[in-house]
This record gives structure tokens, sequence and C-alpha cells, in this order.
């Protein structure tokens, strides 16, 4: 084998590994939970501001915080997570932010 060929085939992704291992960190997740002080159209309304979703699934995570008690509306970085928990509880929805 020549020695053009074997420095290719040394190791490829040695520091990627390092750098990708370093570089992630366990993601967030804020959660919604289910108070009975809201109506659906405020938390859909709400929702659309702080996770930028449709109508529809505004309308099908307010159904699931509604029928379940609570439901993950966002997975992320802590900043993130932590914008959104803060945008949905500035009208008063009950919200935790968790490192997943």
């Amino acid at each position: 084998m020549n020695p053009a060929m074997r420095a290719q085939q040394v190791r490829p992704y040695a520091d990627v590994e390092g750098s990708v291992e370093d570089a992630v960190a366990p993601p967030w997740m804020t959660v919604l939970h289910n108070c009975d002080c809201h109506t659906f159209e405020q938390v859909v309304r709400q929702l659309q501001k702080a996770i930028a979703c449709s109508e529809a699934e505004g309308w099908e995570l307010a159904w699931q915080v509604h029928n379940t008690g609570k439901a993950v509306v966002k997975i992320g970085p802590e900043a993130e997570c932590v914008r959104v928990g803060n945008i949905l509880a500035a009208i008063g929805l009950v919200v935790t932010v968790v490192q997943s």
C-alpha cells in the first residue's frame, strides 16, 4: 500500500468525535401543565407565540394538556426552553423547564 493511501485510512473521525461529545449538552424540555384557568383559544394563541406552531398544532397540544395533564411543547437548549416557558407563563400558564 502506498503511503498516501495509508494516511487517508488512519482514523478519519478521531478529531470529530471528541469535539462533538464536548459540544452536545443534554437537551432540556419545556412542559406545559393543565390548569383549567385559560380557554383553549388562549392556550393555542400563546403556543403559537412561544413555539411558532400552526393553529392546528396548537390545538393538538392544548388537547393533549387537557386530556393528560401535561405536554412537552419544546425540546432544545436550556436558553430556548426557558424563553418558551417565559412566553407561556406570561399569561399565567403553568410551565416547568427541566433537563431531560
